[in-house]
């Protein structure tokens, strides 16, 4: 459960980024959060990942309320979290098996389980033929699925996707929104902050519709159903 109660947030520099964000998301649901560029979608989900606070409001995920969380809990708090970027993150270096393996050596996964669920990991995100690949010599959607295998590491229970197609083409956005789906229905609660209005009305999911730091609408799949 991830709700946002009147949750305002302004930078030093005097911008008003959340005037009073108001939202409720469910376990297990999925959920497009739109906006123009500066709407606050940004804002909204480094306050969710724990980079930025709240001015004022509560926000709550789980068990935490983030406004009052300490610090030292919150890499604890961010393993719940699967996070998907737009410009994919990877580490040059390792190969894909290594990217996914990398993220569950961090929190301290012991090295069996790790062999043991990186490769049914790869064959979700169907990149088990990929395994040994670095990532130049992957294509774009290639590369964001693997980003997305990483975001499914540790087991979250929350994937935030932050403009997942924005650096793929029309057909690998496709393939990387159909494996989100996939996802959402193995029971994750799913996230995708866009700006791809296609996107939205194909999927015909719950959307959130961000403008000037509130939440102006709330409707599912491409059909207005209600203003919050």
């Amino acid at each position: 459960m991830i709700e946002f109660r009147n949750v305002k947030k302004s930078y030093p520099n005097g911008t008003v980024a959340l005037k009073g964000v108001n939202l409720h998301i469910d376990d297990g649901e999925f959920v497009f959060i739109v906006g123009h560029s500066g709407a606050g979608k940004s804002t909204l989900m480094k306050l969710l990942l724990c980079e930025e606070k709240a001015t004022s409001g509560n926000i709550i995920v789980g068990q935490y309320n983030l406004t009052t969380t300490p610090n030292r809990r919150i890499p604890h708090y961010r393993r719940q979290l699967g996070v998907v970027f737009q410009d994919f993150r990877l580490l040059p270096n390792m190969t894909v098996y290594e990217n996914v393996a990398f993220a569950m050596r961090v929190v301290g996964t012991p090295s069996k389980m790790i062999k043991r669920r990186v490769p049914a990991i790869l064959n979700t995100v169907n990149l088990s033929d990929k395994h040994s690949a670095f990532p130049h010599e992957l294509s774009g959607g290639e590369q964001q699925r693997v980003a997305l295998a990483r975001a499914l590491a540790n087991n979250p229970s929350v994937i935030i996707a932050d403009e997942p197609t924005g650096n793929i083409d029309p057909q690998m956005s496709l393939e990387i929104m159909n494996l989100l789906v996939k996802i959402n229905k193995l029971g994750k609660t799913v996230i995708v902050v866009t700006h791809e209005q296609s996107l939205v009305d194909y999927y015909k999911q719950r959307v959130i519709r961000i403008q000037d730091g509130l939440v102006i609408d709330d409707y599912v799949g491409g059909m207005f159903n209600e203003t919050v």
